[in-house]
């Protein structure tokens, strides 16, 4: 009797055990989802690449997924079309674009500290994400065929918070009179040309490819024209005279 009762009570204590085990068998271990992860970002970061160099019509699901060295198959088990990839290639450029560029919008910031740092931010993301930012413009010149949505439901607000702001440093005399939307068209021209035309520019210095110094130079060059036309900077000297 005594003997029967101990077989029972391993036995329930062995249910128990595993019934304890099998919701950490059913999640993912660590090491899995890290790996997921890290195949995700090569996924994304190989169709930005090639998204900016062919567009959405010149790439396939199946030389993305050759890019990273994975079948077609396993790369469909993540975005189910090229469509979503391409989404989701616009959406983290969308991101990290706005994420930087939030302190334009940022009224306790002084008017040239503002703009210096909004100038040294579009140029560091020209540099740092040139793949992104074609992209982005290829779709833009394309006429918004897949992300116009997302365009109007992120970026208008954010240019419209930035067009407030400059309007209301203009009303408040902190800035010299200028048209608010044009000047933040001409900040995003003389930005993202560094990201978008940077093969053509190289191409005219006869370089391989633009190096920082050409980025440190653009950054000097655009801010003190921003600067000057808002009468936030002395006018340069004018040259002497010869006697």
């Amino acid at each position: 009797m005594i003997e029967r009762e101990r077989r029972v009570a391993h036995t329930a204590a062995g249910r128990g055990s595993s019934r304890a085990r099998r919701p950490g068998r059913a999640a993912p271990p660590q090491g899995r989802l890290r790996r997921r992860r890290v195949l995700d970002a090569n996924i994304v970061a190989a169709a930005e690449e090639l998204f900016a160099q062919h567009g959405f019509q010149g790439v396939s699901i199946a030389e993305v997924a050759a890019r990273v060295g994975i079948s077609k198959q396993n790369l469909t088990y993540y975005f189910p079309t090229k469509e979503a990839l391409y989404r989701r290639v616009l959406d983290g450029v969308l991101d990290e674009w706005l994420e930087r560029l939030r302190g334009l919008a940022d009224p306790d910031k002084e008017p040239e500290a503002a703009l210096r740092d909004y100038i040294r931010a579009k140029l560091r993301y020209s540099r740092e994400r040139p793949s992104g930012s074609r992209v982005f413009a290829t779709e833009i010149i394309a006429g918004l065929p897949l992300y116009a949505r997302e365009i109007r439901a992120r970026v208008v607000p954010a240019l419209r918070a930035q067009v407030e702001t400059l309007g209301r440093w203009v009303a408040d005399g902190r800035v010299e009179p200028i048209d608010p939307v044009h000047l933040m068209f001409v900040l995003w021209a003389a930005t993202q040309t560094y990201a978008d035309f940077s093969h053509q520019m190289a191409l005219v210095m006869d370089k391989e490819a633009l190096e920082p110094a050409d980025f440190d130079a653009a950054e000097e060059v655009v801010t003190r024209v921003v600067l000057r036309a808002l009468g936030l900077a002395a006018p340069a000297p004018s040259p002497a005279q010869p006697r």
